[in-house]
């Protein structure tokens, strides 16, 4: 197949033509419904495949999908995305003008309204020519030969768009989710002009700073392990991998098969040379060092002309952190455009043609992905690219877990939150009050050799459904510290950032300190399992309600890394020091009856890679390194430990 890059007609008249042969032909992979027909988007768009030429003369493979209606310009609506702008239909990966999605735009509206859809291969993937670069860093100065820069790719992209697609009105919209909203937030330093709305959704931001690969200076082994295996380079301009290939565990759980090789070079070892490429920088630079400086995006995030409508989820296990950090960036250095922020409940990208609402046993009582794709998004494309009406746009939409509703925002975090402390204190209490009198510390034994795991099932990957999960299994175990507040004789909202504020001793020379906020339903409690299926990554057997610990939110420190990310420095066996860090936003209510709870522990296994507590370069860890330590938190006096958190209405 040969893609030759070429002015469309001035008239869409063979458009028409091509699409009135085709409309007849089914959809790739559809299966027929005699009953119902489905909706074709092949009757309303017509497809076209250019490489289109940048700067450098590298030609980036782009789908063009056009509407057939041609009474009326259509503002572009573009997603450029490193995972294939092909056409997935019967296992396989297709190119070619014959093959249709089922879908192309984020939501039904956005196609039955009319855009001119478009879909690149970004540089250096599938049918795009150069070199790729993870995270493509951002250089003001000539990148290396094929490296490319977004920010420029993008500019190209939109030029020739602009003099080679007929029936469009001059502007430009751009958006895409997790790995394609990284690439729409660098699309959009130093914009070209067309472009008039952005909506970069759970973008991938700083991998190490709470993103994709580290939390806390601890990696994310299940998930990163999971993804690059099956992410792999590959020789382009190829359609090839036609599959995602998944590994095989050869267990069924993923926690045996990552204690039983233990060590971060035992368990790579298991992976082809081919799928080691891309995961083990990302194991190797284990401190805050260049290779993560250069792959910043947030400092670049200047002379956006567009307005910006950032999306996230609550529950996103992968990319939490990201639009949070891009939506402060983008209004911190662009005061003259728009910024907005939307935060659901939502797992990762789960806002997109889901309905939203639940995820696990946890329920939000609407659908909150149909209402913010109909009620949010499509009404910020609409205005900004087609000048529609859209009064009452609020800057953040932020959906309040616990209490269920949509709150709008001036700004987030919300301005009048107060800073308030719940302390832990001795007995397992938990309030807001400094402690008076009792012992001055708890303590655990914590043995890598057994660690907490983070679900109370089996799981391969990172079932989306454990960052609501039930957390009494691990409310029983004795290497786990439960503090819990009285019953609450009203809402609590906490609205804005978690901050551990801990003081610690080791008898080892490194530990991590995982906090999680846990929700914990009343006595008497409602089942929320109503017959309808659960999510295959939840388990099936009926589970109670009544006592639920929900998490709200959970996150590590790696103790070597509490005076900075780039020096690490060895804990002084039995020393007290202070351990403090920030969590993820939360906007949550514990409801009038239910209690708050916080859990501390020292492994999260397999989600956070084993600490073997031993100070040393853990990616080349040797098995005797993993001893047992006790680690002891303090609430004495000079030596309060407590969770700083944001509340409203207090």
């Amino acid at each position: 197949m040969t893609l030759r890059a070429r002015p469309l007609l001035t008239t869409l008249t063979l458009s028409l033509a091509l699409g009135l042969a085709l409309a007849h032909l089914p959809v790739a992979g559809a299966a027929a419904d005699a009953a119902a027909p489905r909706y074709s988007l092949r009757e309303h768009y017509t497809k076209y495949e250019f490489r289109i030429p940048m700067r450098d003369g590298v030609r980036l493979f782009t789908a063009v999908y056009v509407p057939k209606d041609a009474s009326k310009a259509y503002p572009f609506l573009i997603q450029r995305t490193p995972y294939s702008a092909g056409v997935q239909a019967d296992g396989q990966l297709h190119y070619g003008v014959d093959y249709y999605p089922e879908h192309i735009g984020p939501a039904q509206e956005f196609e039955d309204s009319g855009y001119i859809f478009v879909k690149q291969d970004v540089r250096g993937r599938y049918m795009s020519e150069g070199k790729w670069v993870e995270m493509t860093p951002h250089a003001a100065s000539q990148p290396a030969a094929g490296q490319g820069n977004e920010s420029q790719d993008m500019h190209d992209t939109v030029e020739w768009l602009l003099k080679n697609v007929a029936n469009h009105n001059g502007k430009v919209g751009i958006l895409g989710t997790s790995y394609p909203g990284f690439y729409t937030s660098a699309s959009i330093i130093d914009s070209h002009p067309a472009i008039k709305a952005a909506s970069p959704q759970a973008p991938v931001t700083n991998l190490y700073m709470n993103d994709d690969s580290y939390h806390g200076g601890a990696f994310m082994l299940a998930a990163n392990f999971d993804f690059y295996s099956a992410f792999v380079e590959a020789p382009n301009p190829t359609p090839l991998p036609k599959t995602w290939e998944r590994f095989d565990y050869g267990e069924a759980d993923g926690y045996d098969f990552f204690l039983k090789h233990l060590t971060l070079s035992n368990i790579t070892a298991t992976l082809s040379p081919t799928q080691r490429a891309l995961l083990m920088p990302t194991i190797e630079h284990s401190t805050y060092d260049e290779f993560w400086k250069q792959r910043d995006i947030v400092p670049h995030l200047k002379n956006i002309k567009a307005a910006v409508l950032t999306v996230g989820g609550w529950y996103d296990a992968e990319d939490l952190q990201g639009p949070l950090s891009t939506y402060s960036a983008i209004k911190r250095n662009n005061p003259a455009i728009y910024s907005g922020l939307v935060m659901g409940p939502w797992s990762h990208g789960a806002w997109n043609r889901a309905d939203g609402q639940s995820l696990g046993y946890v329920k939000f009582d609407a659908k909150t992905g149909a209402y913010f794709r109909s009620n949010i998004l499509y009404p910020f494309f609409e205005q900004h690219l087609k000048g529609r009406n859209n009064k009452g746009a609020a800057e953040v939409y932020a959906f309040e877990t616990g209490s269920n509703v949509w709150r709008n925002y001036p700004a987030w975090p919300p301005q009048q939150a107060k800073t308030r402390t719940l302390y832990l204190a001795p007995d397992g209490k938990l309030g807001w009050t400094q402690p008076a009198a009792g012992a001055e510390f708890d303590e655990y034994v914590a043995d890598p050799l057994k660690p907490v795991p983070y679900t109370a099932y089996p799981a391969q990957g990172v079932p989306k459904e454990y960052m609501v999960g039930d957390q009494r299994f691990a409310a029983s175990r004795p290497d786990v510290l439960t503090y819990r507040s009285e019953i609450l004789e009203e809402d609590v909202t906490l609205a804005g950032p978690i901050k551990p504020r801990l003081f610690v001793s080791t008898t080892g020379t490194d530990a991590d300190w995982i906090v999680k906020l846990i929700d914990v339903y009343p006595a008497e409690y409602p089942h929320s399992d109503d017959g309808a299926a659960r999510p295959n990554d939840v388990p099936k057997p009926a589970l109670t309600m009544a006592g639920f610990q929900q998490l709200v939110r959970g996150d590590p420190l790696r103790g070597k890394f509490r005076n900075g990310y780039e020096t690490p420095q060895p804990f002084t066996p039995g020393k007290v020091e202070a351990v403090n860090f920030s969590m993820s936003d939360v906007n949550h209510t514990f409801r009038r009856g239910h209690r708050i709870m916080v859990q501390i522990q020292s492994s999260w296994f397999p989600l956070v890679d084993l600490n073997p507590q031993t100070f040393t370069d853990i990616p080349h860890a040797r098995r005797e390194d993993f001893r047992k330590a006790t680690q002891r938190i303090y609430h004495a006096p000079s030596m309060y430990s407590g969770i700083e958190v944001q509340v409203l209405g207090k």
